[in-house]
C-alpha cells in the first residue's frame, strides 16, 4: 500500500469517529474562489496560497484549509444546530521552511450551535483528545477573545485599538506598535519630517503610485491625529503584558485572570466564558487541572479564530507540527453569512503526524 493510501485510510478511521459522534460528512471542492475567501485567512495564509486563474471561474486557489469553505457552505444551506466532519488534502506554499509539507491531509470536526458555546468548545476539545489518547501528546489552550477584549478596553484612540487588534496574530508587530503607542519609540524620521511641514500637499511634487490626493491627505490627517494622541499608560501596558504572560493549568489561570479583571474590567465577560468552558470540560471528564492555559497561545494560528484556541503537541518532538489544532470562529460566520451569524467551533487532526507517532511508539 502506498504512503498516500495509508494516510487516506487513517484519515477515514479518524473521520469515522466523528461521524459516530453525529457529524455529517462535508465535501468541499479542491479549487476555491480566491477573490471571496483569501481575505478571510489573514496575511500568512494569503502569502502561502496557491492561486491560479480561469477564464470562466476567475481567480481560484487550491484549498488551504477546510474551515472557511465549510462555514461558507453552512451559512448558505445549513440547518441549525449542525455538526460536520471531513477529510482531504490542503495546500500551502512553504518557501520559508522547505522541510514543511506543502500538501497534507486534514480530518476535521466542526460544530455550529448557538445554545451552549462552552459545551461545544468542550465537545470539540474532548473528541479530539479522545482520538489522540493512545499517543504521548500534551494539550495547550488559550483564548483570543481575552486578548481582543483587552485591546478594545485600552484607553486610547479607536484607530490605535484597530491597529493593535489587526496585529494580534503578529506578535512582533504588535509589540512594536505597543512600544510606539506607549511613547517608548519615536516615529520614523520621515514621518516626523512630513508632519513638520505646514502644507505637505502643496509641495508641488508629482504624485507617484496609485493613491490620489484625497487618500494621501486623509492619511496625513490620520498621522497627525495619531501624533497628538496621549500615550497608553504604563499601567495598562503592564496589565496587558501580565495577561500575555499567564501560563498555568486551567484552574490556576482562571484565578490569575480573575485578579487581572479587577484592574482590567474589559476582560470580565471573556473570563466568565473561560470559567464556563472549564466547567463544561470538567463535566465531560477532561482533567482540567492537567490542561495548560497560555495567555499568548494561538497568536500564530489562523486569524479567523476569535475565542477559545487549542493545540495538541507530541511530547519531545519539537520537529513535528501540531498533531491537532482548533478554536472558535464566531465572527467568521457573520462575515460569510452576510449579517447572519451562529457561534461555531472546530478542529483538525493531521493523520500523517498521527502515523509518525504511532510508528515510533
Amino acid at each position: 500500500m502506498s504512503e498516500k493510501a495509508i494516510i487516506r485510510a487513517r484519515a477515514q478511521q479518524l473521520r469515522a469517529r466523528f461521524e459516530a459522534a453525529g457529524a455529517v460528512v462535508a465535501e468541499t471542492p479542491v479549487l476555491q474562489p480566491a477573490e471571496v475567501l483569501l481575505d478571510l485567512y489573514g496575511e500568512d495564509i494569503r502569502a502561502r496560497a496557491y492561486v491560479t486563474s480561469d477564464s470562466l471561474l476567475g481567480e481560484q486557489m487550491l484549498r488551504p484549509d477546510f474551515t472557511v469553505p465549510v462555514v461558507q457552505m453552512h451559512m448558505e444551506h445549513g440547518a441549525e444546530p449542525a455538526r460536520y466532519t471531513y477529510s482531504g488534502e490542503v495546500f500551502r506554499r512553504q518557501e520559508e521552511d522547505t522541510r514543511r509539507a506543502n500538501e497534507y491531509t486534514q480530518v476535521g470536526y466542526e460544530i455550529f450551535d448557538r445554545e451552549a458555546p462552552a459545551a461545544a468548545d468542550a465537545e470539540v476539545f474532548d473528541l479530539i483528545g479522545q482520538a489522540l489518547q493512545p499517543l504521548n501528546v500534551r494539550a495547550a489552550t488559550g483564548d483570543i477573545g481575552l486578548l481582543l477584549a483587552a485591546v478594545r478596553g485600552l484607553d486610547t484612540t479607536d484607530a490605535r485599538k484597530a491597529a493593535l487588534e489587526r496585529h494580534i496574530w503578529r506578535p512582533r508587530r504588535f509589540r512594536a506598535l505597543m512600544d510606539r503607542f506607549a511613547g517608548r519609540v519615536e516615529p520614523p524620521a520621515s514621518r516626523l519630517a512630513l508632519l513638520a511641514q505646514d502644507a505637505p500637499m502643496q509641495s508641488g511634487l508629482p504624485f507617484i503610485g496609485l493613491r490620489g490626493p484625497e487618500e494621501v491627505e486623509a492619511r496625513i490627517d490620520a498621522l497627525r491625529e495619531d501624533a497628538g494622541a496621549m500615550p497608553i499608560s504604563q499601567g495598562q501596558i503592564d496589565l496587558l503584558d501580565a495577561l500575555l504572560n499567564v501560563r498555568e493549568t486551567l484552574p490556576f489561570a482562571l484565578e490569575q485572570l480573575r485578579d487581572l479583571a479587577v484592574d482590567m474590567p474589559a476582560i470580565t465577560e471573556a473570563v466568565y466564558c473561560l470559567q464556563d468552558r472549564i466547567e463544561a470540560l470538567d463535566k465531560r471528564g477532561v482533567k482540567v487541572d492537567e490542561v495548560e492555559f497560555e495567555g499568548s497561545f494561538g497568536r500564530t494560528n489562523m486569524e479567523y479564530y476569535d475565542g477559545f484556541v487549542f493545540g495538541f503537541y507530541a511530547e519531545g518532538r519539537a520537529d513535528l507540527p501540531a498533531v491537532a489544532s482548533g478554536g472558535r470562529y464566531d465572527a467568521l460566520t457573520k462575515v460569510l453569512g452576510q449579517g447572519r451569524e451562529i457561534p461555531a467551533v472546530g478542529a483538525v487532526i493531521r493523520p500523517e503526524v498521527v502515523l509518525q507517532l504511532e510508528a515510533s511508539a
